[in-house]
């Protein structure tokens, strides 16, 4: 079953969202408005009970996710070491991994595609540095240092001009991209709500850390790859910093992460180490479903058989 099957028939929806792309787009719409600093407002209470709403229905979606993707974490190992030899073979064999849209990003893609793709990507862009900043909370102390080093490295070690967050509005600027919620493939919006539905949930910690890991141990090949297309078409190296650096900086992120977060928490709590795959697993699988869903949107004029065939 591909990603965009899985997520789509998981069905665990309210009556006010009665389909994947309802829930996502209500849920995109949320987590801007709520994580938005804001003044306080005589109409808290209704804010409350929209907040209540929609939590309920953030739950139901995790909650129906986490029990469709059970029996892909039931024999996870819980020795530490055994553990993170599982965690760090998902670079190879987990969901999504060496999906041929990128090779076809570095290789064929025009300028057009690849701005296309990247207003997805940037719609969809959570915030690793909010994200790390909200997971690392009352963690413990081996882990939550660990986290604080990524969060520092993310803040360009006190450096604006090196934040990775603005670096990445940047090169949207620079390329003229206009990234909105309701233009965004609700793949996409999954993805995002999801890692914040882990971030901003204490339930959800482990899972959180386990989604956070799991991109810096898989993303370097995909912005490597995605670093040359740009540069093949002719695009300056300041708007493609943000994936040159990653390219080469996640790498060691990943290592340290499960090293120094990943270790310690299992060795802790040999419980921790389902919840953390889960987490993994379900990044994984959004990310496969949106790379499935934007191979058919670019591939529709160079590959029409194939997806005529679909």
């Amino acid at each position: 079953m591909h990603g965009g099957e899985r997520l789509s028939r998981l069905g665990a929806f309210s009556a006010q969202f009665p389909d994947a792309e309802a829930l996502h787009r209500a849920l995109a719409h949320w987590n801007h408005k709520r994580l938005a600093p804001a003044a306080p407002s005589h109409e808290w209470r209704r804010d409350l009970e929209r907040e209540h709403q929609m939590r309920e229905a953030e739950g139901a979606f995790v909650e129906a996710f986490r029990n469709h993707i059970a029996s892909l974490v039931e024999q996870v190992p819980t020795d530490s070491q055994e553990f993170v030899a599982w965690f760090e073979a998902l670079k190879d064999h987990g969901p999504g991994q060496w999906d041929p849209l990128f090779d076809w990003l570095e290789a064929q893609a025009s300028l057009e595609d690849l701005k296309w793709f990247l207003t997805q990507e940037a719609a969809g862009e959570a915030g690793f540095d909010d994200l790390v900043a909200m997971t690392q909370v009352k963690v413990p102390d081996r882990a939550k240092l660990e986290l604080a080093r990524n969060y520092w490295d993310e803040m360009g070690r006190g450096s604006a001009r090196g934040m990775h967050g603005p670096m990445l509005t940047r090169t949207t600027a620079m390329l003229g991209l206009a990234p909105t919620i309701d233009a965004t493939l609700w793949q996409s919006l999954c993805l995002a709500n999801t890692m914040t539905a882990f971030a901003t949930t204490r339930r959800y910690v482990w899972q959180s850390i386990g989604a956070l890991g799991v991109v810096e141990l898989t993303a370097p090949t995909r912005v490597a790859c995605v670093d040359a297309g740009l540069k093949r078409v002719g695009v300056a190296p300041e708007a493609r910093k943000y994936f040159a650096l990653h390219a080469q900086l996640d790498v060691e992120h990943s290592k340290a992460w499960n090293a120094e977060a990943l270790v310690p928490l299992v060795e802790e709590d040999p419980a921790r180490a389902r919840f953390i795959a889960e987490g993994a697993i379900m990044r994984l699988i959004c990310g496969e479903q949106c790379f499935e869903t934007y191979r058919a949107h670019l591939w529709a004029h160079t590959h029409p058989l194939v997806y005529a065939a679909e």
